[in-house]
């Protein structure tokens, strides 16, 4: 048997543990500089705000009926994730992180327990220590305890946690759940699925089981038999190593000048290069892109993205961030109005090979240079003490085209200044 556990309203839900006035009050979180609508409480969903919408267009909608506005704080979301996933991985013997807000949990061995009570301390834990509400979905394979968790949240009566342990419940949640709600069918098949008159999880468990492996092969397979009641999907314990890393932004405001570029694109190459070493992994490929607003007038329209494959694999912040720089060289063009900016690292290999840190652009290429390693451990460190960017490069900056945030909560987990003070 497996759990989903799925965080209910994440972001908003995050909001609302520093801030119990929060409760039962309309709650919205924006994305990056305050552009659409990307989270929403249960509250707001009633007033029937979509997802999606941009702020500019529902703000007088949000103001009358006193709606909560949030600037999205992913570094409060990714600690709060921390804590939920930690609590779940001390309640099951093997977990899998499947997103930010959803844990698989492998329930084998626990026949002997009752699964719905298993799952309501579960839910009572999690809330407990990290105030997050979740719904939780049991099943005897993750695509049926998908179709679980689904009910859970979305149906009334289920309490937050929906077991799916005989031929009647299954059948029955098969019934009530749409194909195109299926895990593993995307709008595509679930549209061409639905021209053929099949539009239940039910009706698609029924198909003929060589109709599927023929029109959508092995994954459509693996789906159905999921939803059959066959485990074709194990648990990842061990995440997938990441093929490539990507730091982008929307900038706040125009930027014309290339200083005010070059300024973003080596914070971002810093900031991937800081992930690179969180990941373990050396960098093999350097990709720098940029370009206007695509609602700009055609003949001031640009985009333009350079390559580099370096000598060396690396996670140096100084090497990375000296080839991300010469590669704004060969693509910026004055006269254009930059909206967006980004780098992408590639061909990632695990740390810990002889070709890592070496001095790129230096006589002695080929050589490791222990200092650039000391010191990359030392800004880390000194960054995860007092918060990111206590020490950066020269070249590095936040203020020029920082994102618009105008109602970002503080980081209270993440940021000593920002921890609650409690007086007695």
């Amino acid at each position: 048997m497996f759990a989903l556990v799925d965080c209910n309203n994440f972001y908003a839900s995050c909001e609302r543990v520093f801030n119990p006035a929060l409760e039962q009050r309309p709650v919205v979180v924006l994305s990056n500089n305050d552009g659409c609508i990307i989270a929403r409480s249960e509250e707001a969903k009633a007033l029937g705000i979509e997802m999606g919408t941009p702020e500019f267009k529902c703000r007088e909608f949000l103001r009358e009926h006193n709606v909560a506005i949030f600037s999205s704080n992913y570094a409060l979301y990714g600690d709060m994730s921390a804590r939920v996933m930690t609590t779940l991985g001390e309640l099951a013997p093997s977990i899998e992180i499947y997103s930010i807000d959803e844990s698989f949990l492998d329930l084998t061995g626990f026949g002997r327990f009752d699964l719905e009570e298993f799952g309501r301390m579960v839910g009572k834990k999690v809330r407990q220590y990290t105030g997050i509400p979740v719904s939780i979905g049991i099943g005897p394979t993750k695509t049926l305890a998908k179709v679980a968790n689904r009910l859970a949240k979305k149906t009334a009566g289920y309490n937050g946690i929906c077991l799916l342990d005989s031929h009647k419940t299954i059948r029955e949640a098969l019934e009530r759940t749409p194909v195109s709600g299926v895990w593993g069918i995307g709008r595509r098949w679930s549209h061409r699925l639905e021209q053929r008159g099949i539009t239940t999880a039910l009706g698609f468990s029924q198909v003929p089981a060589t109709w599927v492996r023929k029109e959508m092969h092995l994954t459509g397979a693996k789906v159905q038999a999921e939803l059959q009641g066959q485990s074709c999907l194990p648990l990842e314990e061990v995440q997938p190593s990441k093929k490539s890393i990507c730091t982008s932004r929307s900038f706040g405001r125009n930027v014309r000048e290339r200083d005010e570029l070059a300024e973003a694109v080596s914070t971002f190459a810093a900031r991937g290069a800081e992930k690179l070493r969180k990941a373990g992994s050396l960098a093999s490929t350097v990709t720098v892109f940029a370009g206007t607003s695509p609602f700009e007038e055609p003949l001031r329209q640009y985009w333009a993205t350079r390559t580099l494959t370096l000598l060396e694999p690396s996670q140096d912040t100084i090497l990375l961030t000296a080839a991300a720089d010469r590669l704004l060289d060969e693509l910026f063009r004055p006269g254009y109005t930059y909206r967006k900016a980004g780098v992408l690292y590639s061909g990632l290999l695990p740390a810990g090979g002889s070709g890592a840190n070496l001095s790129l652009f230096s006589e002695t290429q080929g050589t490791r240079d222990p200092r650039h390693e000391k010191l990359m451990q030392v800004m880390d460190n000194l960054n995860r003490t007092y918060g990111r960017g206590t020490v950066r490069l020269a070249g590095e900056s936040m203020e020029a085209w920082k994102p618009v945030q105008e109602h970002r909560s503080p980081c209270y987990t993440t940021r000593w200044s920002d921890i609650i003070e409690v007086k007695g």
